[in-house]
């Protein structure tokens, strides 16, 4: 198996089998021991410089929060794109392909691209001994991809937190925006609301202003010593004309356009609402067909904010959950916060080898639920949510009804 290889013996396989670049590329990044979260920006300011130090190129808008983030990314970046200026967009985590982690103007780096950019930055790491992570690698990847394009600005989610975060090696950015904060991840970056705060001011940068609808005193302390504007935004924004749904999208939508005024006030306002229109952010309330909602809610908050935004938008609607979850989450609580008595539950045992099984949330639901097979043996009269984990949408939901892909 490629898994066991070299990366030398990986890319003599490649010169023989170069129709296959980019399964191998995969199978070379989600290779043994790179699947874990290591925070650090050492490992990745190191193979950085022997690249010569791309990030340095590129002016990014810088991104952290518990939840929403990836909401406020892909609102700023469609605004941009569609005034003109050549955007980067870097999210995670991906639904079909790793390809869509990586975009310029919202179309996704070509597979060869992909393929050609792994085998390099990896075979550079290898000789140098530096042991890089799945992000760290797409990390590096995507920066230097950006400054090989002529990269105009960057939009730049992190990955985990934002102090230690492998995006975190930029200088300087634009702004940092943080969003809604809550309790996830916590045995990485602590058990309270401000300690998590503390981590993701970590991409507050001198001189740089930042934008926040919540005034965390770990925010503004961080603000204050960079001798950074603090702006802690009203979350007022009417979404009317924004082409994501959901009770939280009022906030996010509130701290991009923030941003996006204060940074380029020559963007009319209405290139801002034709562009609302046309953000295209999957999993996220996404109503697919009208029986049919994909909401990769993955943690208490996330449950949280999808409930209201079903309580809201289908007050009535009988409902039919399909649910599965990382064992690490708080699923208990997740199906707490979403399941009524008289809904109707399956649940989902997907590939990922931390998901839970059908036996672990059966134990911790204690009302009948069944197990889930396909979308079309559930009941017709009833609304079907699938939530729980951005790792099991794709085996559930086609790909034909959340994404428009570009392809190769």
């Amino acid at each position: 198996m490629l898994q066991e290889l070299s990366v030398i013996e990986a890319k003599s396989i490649l010169k023989m089998n170069q129709h296959n670049d980019y399964e191998n590329a995969i199978n070379l990044l989600t290779s043994k021991d790179r699947f874990c979260i290591k925070l650090g920006l050492e490992r990745v300011l190191d193979l950085l410089g022997l690249l010569g130090n791309p990030q340095d190129q590129l002016k990014c808008i810088h991104v952290a929060g518990t939840n929403g983030k990836g909401s406020v990314c892909a609102i700023i970046s469609t605004i941009l794109t569609n005034f003109g200026i050549k955007t980067g967009l870097y999210t995670s985590p991906h639904i079909f392909d790793y390809t869509e982690r990586i975009k310029i103007n919202n179309i996704n780096i070509s597979k060869s691209d992909f393929s050609k950019y792994l085998f390099e930055i990896v075979s550079i790491a290898d000789k140098n001994d530096i042991m890089l992570t799945e992000f760290e690698i797409l990390t590096v990847m995507m920066f230097k991809y950006f400054a090989d394009n002529n990269v105009e600005v960057v939009v730049l989610e992190t990955g985990l937190g934002g102090r230690f975060d492998a995006t975190n090696v930029i200088k300087s950015n634009m702004c940092s925006i943080i969003t809604h904060i809550d309790l996830d991840h916590t045995e990485k970056l602590g058990n309270t609301k401000s300690e998590i705060a503390f981590e993701k001011a970590g991409i507050i940068k001198p001189n740089c202003p930042i934008f926040t609808c919540e005034g965390y005193e770990e925010i503004k302390d961080k603000a204050d010593e960079c001798n950074s504007l603090f702006s802690l935004v009203t979350p007022c924004e009417n979404p009317e004309n924004l082409s994501l749904k959901g009770s939280c999208q009022v906030e996010n939508l509130s701290l991009a356009l923030a941003a996006v005024r204060f940074l380029f006030p020559q963007i009319s306002e209405d290139i801002i609402q034709k562009s609302l229109r046309k953000v295209n952010h999957p999993c996220r309330f996404q109503i697919c067909r009208p029986d049919l909602i994909v909401d990769a809610s993955h943690n208490p908050n996330g449950a949280s904010a999808l409930r209201e935004s079903l309580d809201l938008y289908y007050p009535n609607s009988k409902r039919c959950f399909i649910f599965g979850c990382l064992r690490h989450k708080d699923y208990k609580k997740m199906m707490r916060i979403l399941f009524n008595p008289d809904d109707e539950v399956y649940f989902y045992h997907f590939s990922h080898k931390d998901s839970c099984t059908i036996e672990e949330l059966q134990k911790a639901y204690s009302e009948k639920s069944g197990i889930f097979h396909t979308l079309d043996e559930l009941p017709k009269d009833r609304l079907k949510i699938v939530c729980g984990s951005f790792y099991m949408i794709n085996e559930i939901v086609p790909r034909s009804l959340l994404l428009n892909p570009q392809e190769d």
